[in-house]
């Protein structure tokens, strides 16, 4: 037997013949690992060039998402089957173990096509000297699942819920224990609602769609999805959200031409959160969205500042909306490809522009703005169901330089609005160390900023919790973990 981790060779047999689906969510595997690639960036491209009917679409994605999330489990389970450490695995080897692992634990495929074709993906990728390590990995794996019936506790000996409820979970949900206790945190220690979250993340996320308003509505764009034969319905919250179930959203030819967009339906409540808070005192004529890359909720507010649905200049639209006509949009992104984005998404707003800027150093005078959305970069914990790799690739240390960024670029909104102006904070995450503690931070050594009731401004969602900040989850509200806080700055 060949050991681990030996560099591939090629043997006297001709390389097997690897079904694209697989190779493509080896591919996919292979550019996360080696290249630090998004992997929900990059299976789309992928797939859009690949020629492969709808089934093997669909199994390329649940291939490279669910080895991608499921990537510590795998590793545990691997590590039963081989008596070298896992990490010392030659990488491509690797990545094709963990997509048979995964074929076997997760998937109807068959264990012995799940075995075979994992065997012929590493002779393809790989060479012919590993195979017969794979092979004896694959046959070890497939005996341990079906001897335990796939009960990750049995399977990877994980503590009893009783005696390490943390560690029981971090087993079974497949996920760092720290980002366990983050979640449980958050959710005040309830077990069993933090199960319930953990176990969002592992499910496949539903596309959601945002009809830009003064663009398209919401009907003519759950139309075209029924023209397309995409199940399609409502977003729940959102009167601008469309859900599909499955399918592929660039068919749609509202997004194609950027009438409507992929985003999620809790990025599009902050955003009208926002819009809805009504300022106290003479508008300035002026939203600003101080960290706007990629650009979809700048895109909405953008929308929202010109669809007025025929409302006069202080009067609410449908939507419940109180911006004033005629306001314009400025657009903040430091980064030159981020910034290109933002313009894209913006393209055809007439009273919004985009710059290139440091939301901390923004060329604006103080107090000028009536509204500042503040999306500040984060862990990302509140998307990890849409972005498999992060929860591997995330560390608590991230914080030490996250958490002075958010608190320094609420400081730069809060000195851009004017008096009587509303800032909107928001981060995709539930981590009370960039949430709830940068805003009481920032505000508790402000005597001229007032915290709003944030709830009051969705009516139309329920289970917010007691307020007065917003925190949605994946497992209430089908949403992306989004948390938001409404900011006021008080006249003088």
């Amino acid at each position: 037997m060949s050991p681990a981790g030996s560099p591939g060779t090629r043997g006297a047999r001709p390389p097997a013949a690897v079904d694209r689906p697989r190779r493509l969510a080896w591919e996919v595997l292979r550019a996360v690992d080696e290249r630090g690639s998004y992997a929900n960036l990059l299976l789309p491209s992928l797939l859009a060039g690949s020629g492969l009917p709808a089934r093997d679409r669909g199994f390329v994605t649940e291939l490279a998402y669910g080895a991608l999330r499921a990537q510590g489990t795998l590793d545990g389970l691997l590590g039963t089957a081989t008596s070298r450490p896992v990490r010392d695995i030659d990488p491509p080897l690797r990545d094709a173990l963990r997509l048979g692992a995964y074929q076997l634990l997760r998937t109807r495929v068959p264990a012995r096509a799940a075995v075979a074709s994992t065997v012929d993906l590493v002779r393809a990728t790989s060479g012919e000297r590993p195979v017969r390590f794979a092979n004896a990995v694959m046959r070890q794996v497939a005996a341990r699942i079906a001897e335990s019936g796939g009960d990750l506790a049995q399977l990877l000996g994980a503590p009893r819920f009783d005696a390490d409820p943390i560690g029981h979970l971090t087993v079974v949900n497949a996920h760092p224990r720290w980002i366990v206790e983050v979640v449980a945190e958050a959710l005040g220690d309830d077990l069993d609602e933090t199960r319930a979250a953990l176990a969002a993340d592992d499910e496949r996320p539903v596309v959601h769609l945002v009809a830009r308003p003064g663009r398209i509505d919401r009907e003519r764009l759950l139309a075209e999805a029924a023209q397309e034969g995409l199940a399609a319905a409502p977003g729940p919250y959102s009167p601008f959200a469309v859900r599909l179930d499955g399918g592929d959203p660039g068919r749609l030819p509202a997004v194609a031409s950027g009438l409507a967009a992929v985003q999620d339906e809790g990025s599009q409540l902050v955003a009208l959160a926002l819009a809805r808070t009504a300022t106290v005192g003479r508008d300035r004529g002026l939203t600003v969205d101080l960290c706007a890359g990629p650009g979809g909720k700048a895109a909405l507010l953008a929308g929202l500042l010109t669809d007025r649905s025929g409302a006069g200049p202080e009067a609410a639209s449908p939507s419940g909306v109180a911006l004033g006509a005629g306001a314009s949009l400025l657009a903040l992104e430091p980064r030159a490809t981020r910034a290109g984005l933002v313009a894209r998404s913006l393209a055809g707003e007439p009273r919004a522009w985009v710059v290139r800027a440091d939301g901390r150093a923004a060329p604006l005078p103080a107090g000028s703005a009536d509204r500042v959305l503040v999306d500040v970069p984060c862990t990302g914990l509140g998307a990890l169901r849409r972005r498999p790799e992060a929860r591997w690739r995330r560390i608590p240390g991230d914080l030490a330089a996250l958490v002075p960024l958010q608190s320094a670029l609420l400081v730069a909104a809060l000195d851009l609005v004017r008096p009587g102006g509303v800032v909107a904070y928001a981060t995709c995450s539930p981590h009370p160390a960039e949430t709830v503690e940068v805003v009481r931070q920032v505000t508790g050594q402000r005597a001229d900023t007032s915290v709003l009731d944030a709830r009051l401004a969705l009516p139309e969602v329920d289970a917010l919790g007691s307020g007065p900040f917003v925190q949605l989850w994946p497992h209430r509200h089908g949403t992306d973990a989004m948390f938001m806080a409404l900011l006021r700055r008080n006249q003088n």
